[in-house]
């Protein structure tokens, strides 16, 4: 399960707000910069930072599954199904968009945050009703390993998001020294964005040579069989990545990005 990196460089940018809320994109839209351009129904994955208070107007969105996780700060969310409410640090938002719903977001100060899409089938989607769901922090199952790294489950498993896309998400975190692995099943991709710390990639029976990633890389590891990947912080600070498994490829047609 060779992975690909993609530093920030091959990634996409984008701003909000003139430039008040500004974005780094592993998979962005068209003539945003990013290499990635879809990776099975995972269809856009944006990382946003405001520095100062900021907002996005209100705006349309149809048929995805929209998910927006706070890393820190706060995010204000309101929208046309009549929700007003506030995601704070490590909380989670899901918007099953449907048939159609428009919603503005205002961040405070010193927010960072991901919002990614999957891509359900479309056709079935859009016959849908919009739904607005959200988490807190601790609703989310987390694992303190005593082998030196923490798994918090997002999606999928026993978290409380599972969406129509075959999708799960993980934030891990791996203390200095130590290891953390795991297991992708065959047809299946992995991606990883490291959102602190550097580290290395290694599939676990020692097939090929570790490949290094560092902060703010995105990484892609396809499995064509089955196989498990241990992922070393060699460093002092601990490093956190974000994990998504998607399936490679899915029987219905995806929305072709040009």
């Amino acid at each position: 399960m060779q992975p690909r990196v993609y530093t920030p460089a091959m990634q996409g940018t984008g701003e909000f707000d003139g430039g008040n809320i500004t974005e780094q994109k592993p998979i962005g839209f068209s003539g945003e910069g990013s290499i990635v351009r879809r990776v099975g129904p995972l269809f856009y994955w944006a990382w946003a930072n405001a520095r100062t208070d900021a907002k996005i107007g209100l705006h349309p969105h149809k048929g995805f599954e929209i998910l927006t996780y706070v890393i820190q700060g706060n995010a204000f969310h309101g929208d046309t199904l009549g929700t007003s409410s506030t995601v704070r640090s490590g909380g989670v938002q899901v918007m099953q968009t449907g048939s159609g719903v428009s919603h503005q977001e205002r961040l405070s100060e010193d927010t960072e945050l991901f919002q990614i899409w999957f891509e359900p089938e479309l056709k079935a989607a859009v016959q849908r009703t919009p739904s607005y769901r959200q988490y807190e922090h601790n609703d989310f199952p987390q694992d303190h390993s005593a082998a030196g790294y923490s798994i918090k489950t997002i999606i999928g498993g026993d978290a409380p998001i599972h969406l129509v896309a075959d999708a799960q998400m993980w934030d891990v975190e791996i203390s200095s020294g130590t290891s953390y692995s795991h297991t992708v099943p065959a047809g299946y991709t992995l991606t990883a964005l490291a959102i602190r710390g550097q580290g290395s990639w290694q599939d676990a029976d020692g097939a090929r040579d570790a490949v290094a990633f560092h902060h703010q890389d995105f990484i892609v590891a396809y499995a064509d069989h089955e196989a498990t990947v241990q992922i070393t912080n060699p460093a002092e600070e601990t490093l956190r990545l974000v994990l998504i498994k998607v399936p490679t490829t899915v029987n219905y047609p995806l929305l072709p990005k040009k």
